[in-house]
């Protein structure tokens, strides 16, 4: 264990400061969205990604960009990756636009003695305007349909759960768990797009859909321990039950989300460099996700529950 399975922790007591704080990471991520956006990829916006490797010493992105002007390919982004190799993307390239950019490389920066190429292709892909407009459609639609399948999963089996609060407020709280979970991470992309040059892509996609899995799952395991003890200690307040309920499940969560981070962040360090940016959308989205299912969702469902009674005895 890394954590003792002893804690009483007054959680639901402190749920403003955790709203707080959620607030203004969420406000800032929208904001970083509104004024940068996310810099998207070919998978989004057509165009071609070749991955070269030299076998001299790599030249900087300047001289890379010096020699492909001539071919006049427009808006050029190299991404040097490890020690010798480069990532370039580029509008769309036919064959022979495709050989001149690699003949252009091995004849600007090949040595006058060697006779071998100094630049050879690891990987080419290409991906139409009209293939990133559709990948596009069909990524707001697999988020929005993992968001309603999961509310649909919670409200089905906390169905028998009508007492203090409605099954479908669970689900309610889960979704609102969940776009935290998704904002503050893509907000974090957008940041770092605009000043690392990381661009959205598939991967960015995939790895949110795999940030909502986790997150609910963690949220579900807190929100069933909830409907059991709502049975075993009918004495105590719906607040009292949600804190204790977070209690018991807070060294499990804590300790499993610790294991994938020290996981995650080895790969990050350690890992290919094609990955890193994908790695640290779950690194991001892993943390925050722990942190919404503890100290977001149950919150919500208590400070919902308290106003619904305070609206009731005023009237």
């Amino acid at each position: 264990m890394i954590l003792s399975n002893h804690m009483n922790l007054r959680i639901i007591d402190h749920s403003r400061i955790w709203f707080s704080l959620s607030g203004v990471l969420i406000a800032l991520s929208i904001l970083a969205l509104f004024v940068w956006g996310l810099r998207p990829g070919i998978d989004f916006t057509g165009g071609t990604s070749i991955d070269l490797s030299f076998t001299i010493s790599r030249p900087n992105a300047q001289d890379i960009h010096k020699a492909l002007a001539p071919l006049q390919l427009g808006e050029l982004n190299v991404s040097p990756i490890g020690e010798k190799d480069i990532t370039v993307r580029t509008k769309p390239l036919d064959e022979k636009q495709h050989a001149a950019l690699i003949e252009a490389l091995n004849k600007a920066f090949a040595p006058k003695e060697a006779k071998d190429k100094v630049v050879t292709q690891r990987q080419f892909q290409t991906v139409g305007p009209v293939i990133g407009s559709e990948l596009q459609r069909k990524t707001v639609w697999a988020i929005a349909l993992a968001i309603l399948g999961i509310v649909l999963l919670i409200s089905w089996n906390f169905r028998k759960v009508s007492y203090p609060v409605k099954s479908w407020k669970y689900g309610v709280a889960t979704i609102i768990a969940l776009l935290h979970d998704v904002t503050i991470p893509t907000g974090a992309y957008a940041v770092m797009g605009h000043f690392l040059g990381y661009e959205a892509n598939a991967l960015l996609v995939v790895a949110l859909l795999t940030v909502l899995g986790f997150s609910v799952h963690d949220t579900i395991v807190v929100f069933d321990r909830t409907r059991e003890n709502l049975h075993k200690h009918r004495g105590l307040s719906f607040a009292e039950v949600v804190n204790q309920s977070l209690n018991e499940t807070f060294v499990r969560s804590v300790n499993t989300s610790l294991t994938l981070l020290i996981i995650l962040a080895t790969t990050f360090f350690f890992g290919g460099e094609t990955i890193r940016d994908f790695i640290l959308t779950l690194l991001i989205g892993v943390f925050f996700g722990t942190y919404s299912s503890i100290f977001i969702a149950s919150p919500i469902l208590v400070s919902w529950y308290e106003w619904n009674q305070n609206n009731r005895t005023r009237a």
